[in-house]
């Protein structure tokens, strides 16, 4: 019987004064993909087991981006990036057009989380884990990689990243800092401010997983974001009558996949190899899934589908390798993504959740198949940590068609939260920061974290056109 950790006592572990020094990390001048200007970089020492300081280190490497103007405030925004696995670094490019009006006041710093980017990223070198088109060749190339891991996967928990977040804020002598996570790092950002919440300011969160959320749990919203786009083609003049039988041809196809009936021929877009490929419901819906994470993608969805039911999978095969095209792997690192998933939700989710979740879903079977790879990963269960509240101003933000962390999320996450405002962009996917107004609002929050935000900017995002043709969208 695999035994369970202890949240209680890691986070007493965790505020020892003895743990609280930490040597300031010598920073130097770097320059990152996304950011044209020369950026600080830090290599800050965490243990691998915050319990055993003696014990092996990790490098984190953490990216600061200085603020503009002199005399800035001191409390700086920690950006922390979502998967599990993506890392603070993937998300340089930001800088620009979310937060450059944060940035006129406040340092920016981003985060690699341990196991992602730059902080000893977790690969699997010679195991195509990225590449593997079926559940039998996921499951042989996910053995084939545990073997090649440098450390336990039961080492790489939110917890214990949450800790690594208090040594990142001692290291670089930051005071109270505020906290933005995307996705997965609104848990790693809830969790940081329950376990240091004398370390944080204020939070911004967008696309809002709540505590209590089982992030595999995830069919039945693709399944409602994917209706909304038939219902909106459905409502679109031009959409409806380029495409009238959206809704069952999308059906037939995946009928057809499930049946092993398709099989692509292409010269692959990233090797120009000749390439023979039975086409696997994996392969299939998480294209598809993938193309709902934002409005822009979705609604080019029907041209896919459509084109596709005709016989021409080119322009399906185009964004399935879209995550892709510079790497196999391409920016997650799966191996964290197992080992936080199987030690802190797969040991939560029960038979009957999974069912109500995936009936009548396209998605069906997708919290299985990342249940059958926990065996492998080797973690123990991670108690479920109090969720206690959390006082610090929470500015939590949402798209309306996200296919994964929906509004409800953001609005069963603030009941713990006393100084909470909750904003609802209608025609957004998953992630709002980037669109509209809404740069302006972080900026506006962080000023006054306590303040009520004007959120009319964020109702002014348009829906983007429907593609129609091979020609792109139609104005």
């Amino acid at each position: 019987m695999k035994s369970r950790i202890s949240w209680a006592l890691l986070a007493l572990m965790f505020c020892l004064p003895g743990l609280s020094q930490a040597a300031m990390a010598p920073g130097r001048d770097c320059h990152l993909p996304g950011s044209q200007e020369s950026l600080r970089c830090h290599a800050i020492a965490v243990s691998l087991d915050p319990q055993r300081q003696d014990g092996t280190q990790l490098q984190l490497h953490v990216t600061v981006a200085p603020a503009f103007r002199q005399g800035a405030s001191k409390d700086p925004l920690f950006v922390l990036a979502g998967g599990p696995g993506q890392a603070g670094s993937d998300l340089v490019a930001l800088l620009g057009p979310v937060f450059q009006r944060v940035r006129a006041t406040r340092d920016i710093v981003f985060i690699d989380q341990r196991g992602t980017g730059l902080s000893g990223k977790l690969r699997c070198p010679g195991a195509p884990v990225g590449e593997a088109t079926s559940d039998a060749a996921l499951h042989a190339a996910f053995a084939r990689c545990i073997g090649t891991l440098p450390h336990p996967l039961g080492f790489y928990t939110t917890a214990h990243a949450a800790h690594d977040l208090e040594r990142v804020r001692l290291a670089l002598g930051y005071g109270k800092v505020n906290v933005f996570g995307g996705s997965y790092g609104t848990r790693l950002g809830q969790s940081y401010a329950r376990s240091y919440p004398g370390s944080v300011r204020a939070l911004i969160l967008d696309g809002v997983a709540a505590p209590e959320r089982v992030i595999p749990v995830a069919a039945a919203s693709a399944q409602r974001a994917l209706d909304g786009v038939f219902a909106r083609c459905a409502a679109d003049a031009a959409c409806a009558d380029a495409f009238p039988g959206l809704r069952a041809e999308f059906d037939t196809l995946l009928a057809r996949v499930n049946a092993g009936s398709v099989t692509l021929a292409f010269a692959h877009p990233r090797t120009a190899q000749p390439t023979r490929l039975p086409l696997s419901n994996m392969h299939f819906v998480y294209t598809i899934q993938r193309s709902l994470y934002s409005a822009r993608d979705s609604h080019r969805l029907p041209y896919l589908i459509h084109s596709a039911h005709q016989g021409n999978w080119g322009p399906f095969l185009a964004r399935s390798h879209a995550d892709t095209d510079y790497s196999p792997e391409g920016p997650l690192a799966m191996p964290l993504l197992v080992a936080i998933l199987c030690a802190e939700d797969i040991p939560r989710l029960t038979l009957e959740q999974r069912e109500a979740d995936e009936r009548g879903s396209f998605l069906r079977g997708h919290a299985q198949r990342l249940a059958a790879l926990c065996p492998l990963a080797g973690v123990s269960a991670a108690a479920t940590p109090p969720n206690t509240p959390i006082h610090a101003p929470v500015l939590l933000l949402s798209g309306a068609l996200d296919p994964v962390t929906p509004p409800d999320g953001a609005t069963s996450a603030a009941r713990t939260m006393t100084h909470a405002q909750h904003l609802v962009a209608r025609h957004a996917a998953h992630g709002v920061s980037n669109l509209g107004d809404t740069p302006r609002l972080l900026r506006a929050f962080l000023d006054e974290p306590t303040r009520a935000l004007d959120k009319r900017g964020l109702d002014d995002i348009p829906l983007p056109p429907f593609q129609l043709d091979h020609a792109g969208t139609h104005p």
